[in-house]
């Protein structure tokens, strides 16, 4: 068997499978998320290695592990988890969405040299923007700082004792040089840091340890059972579904929103705000767009109106044309295409007759047109996406997907019941790993339904998306 362990940011999923990649076994542990400041989001790490017992626990009085035979590893991307020379953490762990760094962002992004070696704009909720507002802001912890650890990797130094990240994560740093897959000493040295205090990279199907015999024998599983590099959130979402040659793309409704596409090779255009990032298989690449809030800004929504999510997207009924009320999703600034830390969200066109049926509606129209400004941003560096498979827990909503369908034209394919996403993901680089494989091992999975575009209401959500750009500039500015 082979586990997958992904840490989220509002929980830590998982999943067994067989030698043929059935699902045997899943638990889950719940993460919180702490907010001591505007824009700020943090975590503790001892709350991933808590987590971790509990899902590992769980699997353990489920269905043993003594058979398993490979571990891989997915989570966030850019958090920043700062580590002594003890190994300890030395402050909490400056998560994804935290955009407190977008001055130094700022100041990174106008040296060309960050664009040119990591082909992405440095965003604000990049890693290495936050090490330069720590060492702006907590020299103290910056001067004792021995290691930077993407989350995944937090985790993976409990399970193996090595320090060592892979390259779909590497790539969300602003210190990897994207093409050549290496740390860069230049970008590097700009933030005051070097490769010593980098951990050192593997691909994401290739062993990158194996477990601590202390662990080994909590849990029961085998001593030095090996732990694949294993990868980013949506690089390891991307083995789930297979989306792993060019024209494969997925579009993910978690907490934020990603439009992912498989790529010929690296061919970044950083003036666009997508995200070009090593895939988590050797010599291979994938483009996204990113917004910051899509089921966040559902359950945002729920929490305001007091229902759950799921009856109020389940109550909808048939696709409608979109109407005159509109939601701009941008709760906690957005990345693609603005790369604006500071845009907020907003709800115009509000009338007597918006009622909690029409708001919903528009709440799931703003993240779709959102999601089409990703399309249109992927389109311009020549990518282009014939149809899309669905994951995430927004892809549960048939009224959503065909929204998707219409919006950007193309259709939408959702998997079988079970869950393909970073879990599943990391299991299939687990095994990889473990066997030796390689792209057979990540085929895409059997479909239950495919959700074409509603022809008849093409022109309307074109119109409805081009009324969004207009409030949205109208608002913040062209």
């Amino acid at each position: 068997m082979y586990l997958g362990l992904d840490l989220g940011t509002t929980g830590l999923k998982g999943v067994l499978i067989d030698a043929a990649q059935t699902v045997v076994a899943q638990a889950t542990a719940p993460l919180a998320v702490s907010r001591p400041a505007e824009g700020w989001s943090e975590q503790d790490p001892a709350d991933w290695i808590a987590a971790a017992r509990d899902v590992l626990q769980a699997l353990a009085a489920e269905t043993g592990l003594g058979q398993v035979a490979g571990i891989g590893l997915s989570g966030q991307m850019h958090g920043a988890t700062l580590i002594g020379a003890d190994d300890a953490p030395l402050r909490p762990c400056i998560l994804w969405n935290d955009t407190r760094a977008h001055a130094e962002a700022a100041e990174m992004d106008d040296d060309p040299e960050f664009r040119a070696v990591s082909g992405n704009i440095v965003f604000p909720g990049f890693t290495a923007p936050k090490l330069a507002w720590v060492a702006r802001h907590e020299p103290r912890i910056f001067e004792a700082v021995a290691r930077v650890l993407l989350p995944k990797d937090y985790l993976r130094l409990w399970l193996t004792g090595a320090a060592v990240s892979e390259m779909s994560d590497a790539a969300g740093t602003s210190w990897l040089d994207t093409g050549a897959r290496d740390w860069s000493d230049a970008l590097l040295e700009k933030t005051g840091l070097s490769r010593a205090q980098m951990p050192d990279l593997v691909e994401g199907s290739d062993t990158s340890g194996g477990l601590r015999a202390a662990l080994a024998q909590e849990f029961g599983l085998p001593t030095g059972t090996p732990v694949a590099g294993g990868g980013g959130d949506n690089a390891a979402s991307g083995i789930g579904v297979g989306v792993i040659r060019p024209g494969q793309a997925f579009v993910s409704l978690g907490t934020s929103g990603v439009l992912f596409a498989a790529t010929e090779g690296y061919s970044p255009d950083p003036a666009t705000a997508v995200h070009t990032f090593c895939h988590a298989l050797p010599a291979t690449w994938h483009q996204m767009g990113v917004i910051l809030a899509a089921t966040d800004a559902l359950n945002w929504y729920a929490n305001l109106v007091g229902r759950p999510a799921e009856d109020l997207t389940g109550a909808l009924g048939a696709l409608e044309a979109p109407g005159k009320t509109l939601f701009l999703p941008y709760l906690g600034g957005e990345r693609t295409p603005l790369n604006d830390a500071a845009i907020r969200g907003a709800f115009t066109g509000l009338e007597h007759a918006t009622d909690r049926a029409a708001a919903t509606r528009a709440v799931l129209e703003g993240v779709t047109f959102a999601l089409r400004d990703c399309r249109d941003a992927l389109a311009a560096t020549g990518t282009r996406i014939e149809r899309l498979t669905a994951v995430g827990g927004g892809s549960r909503s048939d009224y959503w997907l065909q929204a998707i369908a219409t919006a950007l034209g193309v259709p939408v394919d959702r998997p079988v019941a079970g869950d393909f996403g970073a879990a599943f993901g990391a299991a299939r680089l687990g095994q990889m790993a473990a066997t030796g494989g390689g792209t057979e091992l990540a085929p895409p999975p059997e479909m239950a339904r495919s959700i074409a575009p509603v022809a008849a209401l093409t022109d309307a959500f074109d119109a409805g998306h081009a009324r969004y750009v207009a409030m949205r500039d109208r608002i913040f500015g062209a």
